[in-house]
């Protein structure tokens, strides 16, 4: 499927890139900061019909294997990263995993009339012969940049991986209990709001990683009832999600745990901050959703590829911290709940949710996370800055994600996002928002200077007297690029 017209089209990714994975997402964003999320198909050679096609990615055996279409179907905007690919009479098709929608691949026609978005690509040359993949830009904008490209799960990982090992989530507990079923024998959840209520009162992080991964699963391919967010039953999330008991007896104020030095130390602070993450990526679907019916389904499909992405981390971390210190396993070491106390302020508001965690925390999170990586790299610990790597990436798109999703709010509400975002940081953010700031990655998010120069909150706390123990505590990283 390769285009022949020089109309301007975003670069995508060297065609090396594709060799890992079979399908991947894809969101460009215009320089009105209009964003479109896409999932692009590079089939296998079993998929083609008599294609012949061997071997590594090239720009001639990728001619016929690429495809790129809209993230979601147009019939109910179900998640298209999941649809099933068939051959028919005219050629190849996706089918939708909610309601079996077939789209062509080529055409994006349907045979129930609708028609899907379908997106030509084009495969250039640099200057030093580096092969990219450029796609055609959607109507409507100027000057689309792609701002995530990244797989879209293991599932189609190429080769498929090994089976992921849990056993390192868990410490030993003095009275083993019998394990909880991923899902539950009686009432199992059947709407995606169920499951993020069930996987929030989770305690045990080993279940809540598979229940996530469980959860999306059922979601992406379609097996869940609905999402669930319009029901007048829809289940309330809990005030702060429980910890299982060893975990609870090291929690610990902030504010007096010692400066990180050690790297197990600082892992084990970090999968904590991912713990506290799955839960806000799961509170933010069960909170909000039912309190806003016309969010549509993109926001979901967002919101629990962001759950997934922070169990991986935990699961990264944790394996890590297995591997580099035996003694010092998930749990034994003081935690705290700092995240999940700047959230609770955000409980009445998305909007202000969507600006505290996603566009003050995770962007913190940002300019923190390259010194992190750099001091682990002085210590010649090449498995943990590459498990660390892996998460800034995602990092940067889950403040993408945060941009996104506050900047469609403020446009349905007709506020200017900039100065909505400075107001909801005034009101509910503690201090200066410190740099120095990771400026390139930012940008790369949405974030431009005029969100977080010069800013800062005058949230006061019970019995504070102006302190910034907040902006000091951040997404749980300061601290760990330090020393």
């Amino acid at each position: 499927m390769l285009a022949t017209t020089n109309l301007p089209r975003p670069r995508i990714s060297p065609i090396t890139a594709l060799a890992t994975h079979s399908r991947f997402f894809l969101t460009l964003r215009s320089a009105e900061g209009a964003y479109h999320s896409l999932i692009l198909f590079r089939l296998t050679p079993s998929q083609l019909p008599e294609s012949g096609i061997d071997g590594a990615p090239s720009s001639q055996n990728l001619r016929d294997q690429l495809y790129v279409m809209e993230a979601n179907c147009p019939h109910l905007g179900a998640d298209m990263s999941h649809a099933e690919i068939e051959e028919c009479d005219t050629g190849l098709i996706a089918v939708c995993p909610w309601h079996r929608y077939d789209f062509d691949l080529k055409t994006g026609h349907s045979e129930t009339g609708l028609k899907a978005c379908t997106y030509a690509t084009e495969i250039r040359a640099d200057a030093d012969g580096t092969e990219h993949i450029h796609v055609e830009a959607p109507e409507g904008g100027s000057h689309w940049q792609m701002v995530e490209f990244r797989p879209v799960s293991e599932d189609f990982a190429d080769p498929p991986p090994p089976p992921l090992d849990l056993s390192h989530l868990s410490i030993s507990s003095p009275e083993p209990k019998e394990p909880e079923p991923v899902v539950p024998a009686e009432n199992p959840p059947t709407t995606l709001i169920q499951w993020a209520v069930l996987i929030l009162n989770t305690a045990d992080p080993m279940l809540k990683v598979q229940r996530t991964r469980h959860a999306v699963s059922l979601f992406r391919t379609g097996q869940l009832k609905s999402i669930g967010h319009r029901s007048s039953r829809a289940p309330r999330p809990p005030d702060e999600p429980p910890r299982e008991e060893l975990y609870a007896r090291n929690m610990v104020d902030p504010a007096k745990m010692a400066r990180r030095k050690n790297r197990a130390v600082m892992l084990h602070a970090l999968a904590n901050i991912e713990q506290w993450a799955i839960d806000l990526a799961w509170d933010i679907i069960a909170r909000y959703g039912p309190a806003h019916p016309d969010l549509p389904p993109a926001f979901f499909a967002d919101f629990t590829k962001m759950a997934l992405d922070e169990s991986k981390h935990f699961s990264l971390l944790t394996a890590r911290l297995a591997a580099l210190s035996p003694p010092t396993p998930y749990g034994s070491l003081p935690v705290h709940a700092a995240l999940w106390e700047s959230a609770r302020v955000t409980f009445p508001s998305l909007r202000a949710r969507l600006a505290i965690i996603h566009l003050v925390h995770e962007a913190r999170g940002l300019d923190v996370n390259p010194g992190t990586i750099a001091r682990f790299r002085r210590a010649g610990d090449a498995d943990s800055v590459r498990v660390l790597e892996t998460i800034h990436r995602d990092e940067v798109t889950h403040v993408t994600t945060g941009h996104r999703w506050f900047t469609w709010l403020c446009a349905r509400e007709g506020v200017d996002p900039v100065r909505t975002f400075r107001e909801e940081v005034r009101r509910g953010w503690r201090g200066d928002v410190k740099g120095p700031f990771n400026a390139e990655d930012r940008e790369r998010a949405g974030l431009t200077p005029a969100f977080y120069k010069d800013l800062r909150g005058e949230m006061r706390g019970e019995g504070e007297t102006g302190g910034d123990v907040q902006a000091t505590v951040a997404v749980g990283y300061e601290g760990t690029a330090r020393g």
